[in-house]
């Protein structure tokens, strides 16, 4: 008597998850949250669009996941430049040139994918960006408040600015070279700041 085999129940899936996230994370940082469709990730993916909602449920939930991914596989690594051991302002300086270069390195995905997120129409994913441009903010806030306390919430919010601005023009066509230029400015009014 054989035994018959018992199969799981379902379809398997027919894709690789961590690939897929891959995938649309290229598609969503060249083309923007929003210019992406279900069917342009299901074309890219190969699979239908069942298995899709199966994997993801959503476009926003695609995006978490992306946005999730990112902060391992294409962020600015704040815990390797904002070191304890170096000069607050050489620290910055570090992390604003490597923001440049990341955001105008790739001209089929210029700027920060986080950034660019912040400013799309669909809440739910709108609300997952801000929720890592928040927590990135945190952590620079946090490393120069422990030297600089007073100086920290003002430089902060400017450091922001500057890396959204950064991201935009990079968006817009402007290359390494004006960021970098616009960088070593902004340098010097760290730097003011801090001796002040």
């Amino acid at each position: 008597m054989t035994k018959k085999l018992i199969r799981p129940r379902g379809r398997p899936r027919k894709f690789d998850v961590d690939e897929a996230i891959a995938t649309a994370q290229r598609l969503f940082h060249s083309r923007g949250y929003e210019a992406v469709s279900v069917s342009d990730v299901t074309d890219a993916l190969g699979i239908n669009t069942p298995s899709f909602y199966s994997a993801f449920q959503s476009k926003a939930g695609l995006y978490e996941r992306v946005i999730n991914r990112y902060a391992d596989h294409g962020a600015i690594p704040l815990a390797d430049i904002l070191r304890p051991d170096r000069p607050v302002v050489e620290c910055i300086t570090a992390m604003l040139e490597e923001a440049a270069r990341r955001y105008a390195t790739d001209p089929a995905a210029t700027g920060c994918i986080v950034l660019e997120g912040c400013r799309c129409s669909d809440e739910e994913a709108r609300a997952v960006a801000r929720a890592a441009h928040v927590a990135a903010v945190e952590v620079i806030r946090t490393y120069i408040a422990a030297r600089h306390s007073l100086d920290a919430p003002q430089l902060t919010e400017y450091i922001s600015t500057l890396m959204i601005g950064l991201s935009a023009q990079a968006r817009a066509g402007k290359g390494q070279d004006t960021l970098l230029e616009t960088v070593r400015i902004a340098s010097l009014a760290v730097a003011s700041t801090l001796r002040a």
